[in-house]
């Protein structure tokens, strides 16, 4: 039902870090109405223009703090609210071209009266802004 808000238009950016460019960013939101703990996030996919972004490369950040994924199934004193924007951010070194790409996200959460691990996913094209 939340699926297709989870990627958000605004917030796509390539990220800038001492002059160089070191990867790109957007805004994603949690399609649970509940909010989650941050262990419970099982894993994020994410693919741009076709091309899949390896898990290593990929930080979940909410409120200023981030962490890899791997991090994520650790960190018990934090969550994901409903309707919060978390930033995701793809390490690539060089980024994206300026424009139009087609991102497509899964979020793979799990929910606590669940027998199974849901996975959710969106694919929307948004413009990039340098």
């Amino acid at each position: 039902m939340f699926d297709k808000h989870m990627i958000c238009q605004e917030g796509f950016n390539n990220v800038i870090e001492g002059g160089k460019v070191t990867g790109f960013r957007f805004l994603a939101r949690l399609p649970y109405y509940r909010g989650l703990g941050l262990s419970m996030i099982e894993d994020i996919a994410i693919s741009v223009d076709g091309e899949a972004i390896e898990r290593s490369a990929i930080r979940f950040s909410v409120r200023g703090r981030s962490w890899s994924l791997d991090e994520l199934e650790t960190v018990y004193d934090d969550r994901w609210n409903f309707g919060e924007k978390a930033e995701l951010i793809v390490l690539k070194p060089g980024g994206l071209a300026e424009g139009k790409h087609r991102l497509k996200l899964a979020e793979k959460l799990r929910i606590s009266y669940l027998p199974f691990v849901p996975t959710t996913t969106c694919e929307a094209d948004v413009a990039l802004t340098q």
